[in-house]
């Protein structure tokens, strides 16, 4: 008798077991894109941080050619006051969108000044500028990759069950803004 009911307690126990285990490699997977999504975020915040680095150098650059386009260099200046003082994903991408909008303007400003163009530092200064813009064009994308395998795999069942359990929440994808899909106007 007392080995029937081992065997009994034991045949539960693995049947339990077996239920269990592909609800913890869900929750498991879950976690780990969850911590994708982080990461490919941190990789935008470290673009964002090295554009707010350059963008002081290259406005206080332009400002010695361009005095009279005040209203440009302004409008930079206050997207990326609103970018440092952004505080969630959704906010930090909006103000980033914003800030971007307000480059792509300064861009057609330097267009206007040839002197500007030739100087060295403020070429070195331009192609660091760019260089940081396709670095967060591509940080972007990757997030968006993470974001998506995330949501996707926490809509799918049986994860939305495992998801919904332990409280997972949908990412927020990088959306460019409405602005970005009108080029600025070319004025010489």
């Amino acid at each position: 008798m007392k080995k029937t009911v081992r065997s009994l307690l034991l045949i539960c126990a693995l049947i339990s077991a077996a239920c269990m285990l592909p609800g913890c490699i869900t929750y498991n997977s879950l976690v780990s894109l969850d911590e994708g999504v982080k990461e490919s975020w941190a990789q935008i915040e470290t673009q964002l941080q090295r554009r707010m680095d350059l963008i002081p150098n290259y406005v206080e650059t332009v400002k010695g050619y361009a005095a009279q386009e005040k209203d440009v260099l302004v409008k930079v200046t206050e997207a990326r006051s609103k970018v440092a003082g952004a505080g969630t994903i959704p906010e930090k991408i909006d103000a980033n969108n914003q800030l971007t909008s307000a480059l792509s303007r300064l861009m057609v400003v330097v267009e206007k000044y040839p002197d500007l163009k030739s100087n060295q530092n403020f070429l070195r200064l331009q192609d660091e500028l760019a260089g940081t813009e396709n670095r967060i064009a591509v940080a972007r994308k990757r997030y968006n990759e993470a974001v998506k395998e995330f949501n996707t795999t926490l809509r799918s069942f049986p994860a939305n069950m495992i998801a919904r359990a332990f409280k997972f929440k949908a990412a927020t994808y990088f959306d460019a803004p409405e602005s970005a899909k009108t080029p600025p106007p070319v004025k010489f």
